[in-house]
């Protein structure tokens, strides 16, 4: 079975290398944290213990995911289009709030951040749509006012 393709921007990708870089550099400080609680003595009832190799098992299982994705990772160009696609920025009036986003794919939607999803329920509204256009969105309309 093939693996999907995941999209990425540049910006997420590059914000994923950094982040496997910071893990990897940290795994001897997490062999000395396992090393000097492995030294207290009886393991069994050692927290610090536990707690670090707990830390060391989440930082391993980061590396793993972050690699997977980055193996099977395609980068999108966003660009000056018409119609909403990945990594296009949008700006948008839902009620009497306006709202600015890029669309991503899912592994790097961060609506906080401004980054919603393509799956998401608002992205599937507005995927393929263009500037001026009035989209109903749960009952509420969605009025695309510009696509960069």
């Amino acid at each position: 079975m093939a693996k999907k393709e995941i999209n990425l921007t540049a910006d997420g990708k590059k914000e994923l290398e950094e982040e496997l870089k910071t893990l990897i550099a940290n795994r001897p400080v997490i062999a000395e944290k396992i090393a000097t609680a492995r030294a207290f003595g009886d393991l069994s009832e050692n927290e610090e213990y536990s707690s670090a190799r707990n830390e060391q098992k989440m930082a391993e299982n980061r590396i793993l995911e972050i690699q997977d994705i980055l193996k099977n990772a395609k980068v999108i160009r966003s660009g000056n289009r018409s119609t909403i696609g990945l990594g296009s920025k949008v700006e948008l009036k839902l009620g009497d709030r306006k709202l600015e986003y890029t669309v991503v794919g899912p592994t790097e939607a961060n609506p906080l951040q401004g980054k919603i999803s393509n799956e998401s329920p608002i992205g599937k509204v507005i995927m393929g749509h263009k500037e001026g256009e009035e989209l109903d969105f749960n009952g509420r309309k969605v009025k695309i006012l510009s696509v960069k």
